[in-house]
């Protein structure tokens, strides 16, 4: 078994009791996705493939850091590191000054956690816009003012990161159209 296939069953298995919000499906769908994001532009770099894999495990379960560096090594545990939002609910402030502070946060990552982060962005996208037309506009406004202070990447993700924003805004002006939100 590769490092990545265990990468894939250590997040199943982390995420195991977890459904994404809109659609039910398992959690795992969601870091998978990303992965196929960055393996579709050209990335082939192991580290950001499982770090893409395993981006929201110590933020949304019980798993440390130190567990993923001790699973897959210090390269990877930084990544995630630099993957995991710093500024939850749980960290003080309102949501507006949570999502400044994560924004500068990911600004100065490094080149590769930014291009996992721009795949996550592209993901996230399209299943909240479709979705939840509403939240969707705070959701884009955040992600679009993150994309203005982050790198250019080599991969062309940041690129296919806004043309997916665009796409969002497209969308909730289709679910203005329709009635299903106003304001859009």
């Amino acid at each position: 078994m590769s490092l990545l296939d265990e990468a894939i069953a250590f997040a199943a298995t982390a995420h195991a009791d977890h459904r994404r919000k809109y659609d039910g499906l398992p959690y795992i769908t969601h870091p998978l996705h990303v992965m196929s994001i960055l393996w579709e532009h050209g990335v082939r770099d192991e580290a950001m493939l499982i770090a893409a894999v395993l981006h929201d495990v110590v933020e949304d379960t019980p798993v440390g850091l130190d567990e993923i560096e001790r699973a897959f090594g210090s390269d990877v545990a930084s990544l995630v590191d630099d993957l995991t939002d710093k500024f939850g609910a749980g960290t003080g402030g309102n949501r507006r000054e949570r999502k400044e502070r994560e924004r500068a946060r990911i600004a100065s990552a490094s080149l590769r956690a930014q291009t996992v982060k721009f795949a996550d962005f592209i993901s996230n996208t399209s299943s909240i816009t479709a979705r939840d037309p509403g939240f969707a506009r705070v959701y884009l406004d955040e992600k679009a003012a993150t994309l203005a202070l982050m790198s250019e990447d080599v991969w062309g993700l940041r690129r296919s990161a806004e043309v997916s924003l665009r796409r969002g805004q497209e969308m909730l002006v289709q679910h203005a159209l329709r009635g299903e939100v106003t304001d859009a």
